[in-house]
């Protein structure tokens, strides 16, 4: 689903409230996120690898490079939101690798939200302290 302008091809990944659009191109294996390299904008080493982890299990690391813009939520839940989007491009990227990609989970959106709050209670499940007299 390239556009005739860019030879970007396009995908988008959610996880929680974070929402990450990644774009990939055929390159030399730069990874950029909100326009800064990888391993400064996600600093814990498990968030980098995790985001990066597509791209190791189709030994696509050196063939494309990758521009994502993410937001919302936290730099867990944005790795997983890059995940997501970033096997949703190169499954459009190269249809071949979809079965390796869903057999990872990385093609599965995660259902889990954070539960609201109640009224009458703390938070959503914490009560205030009970008295009976």
């Amino acid at each position: 689903m390239a556009t005739a302008q860019s030879n970007y091809i396009w995908g988008t990944g959610r996880r929680k409230t974070a929402v990450a659009r990644v774009r990939i191109r055929e390159g030399t294996g730069q990874f950029f996120v909100n326009n800064l390299p990888i391993e400064n904008y996600f600093v814990e080493v498990t968030h980098a690898t995790d985001a990066k982890s597509p791209l190791t299990l189709t030994d696509m690391g050196g063939r494309v490079d990758v521009f994502v813009n993410v937001k919302g939520s936290g730099k867990s839940s944005q790795s997983g939101a890059v995940v997501m989007g970033l096997a949703r491009a190169l499954k459009e990227f190269r249809p071949d690798l979809d079965e390796a990609l869903r057999a990872s989970g990385f093609l599965t959106r995660d259902p889990r939200m954070v539960e609201r709050k109640k009224y009458g209670h703390k938070k959503a499940r914490k009560s205030f302290q009970f008295s009976k007299r």
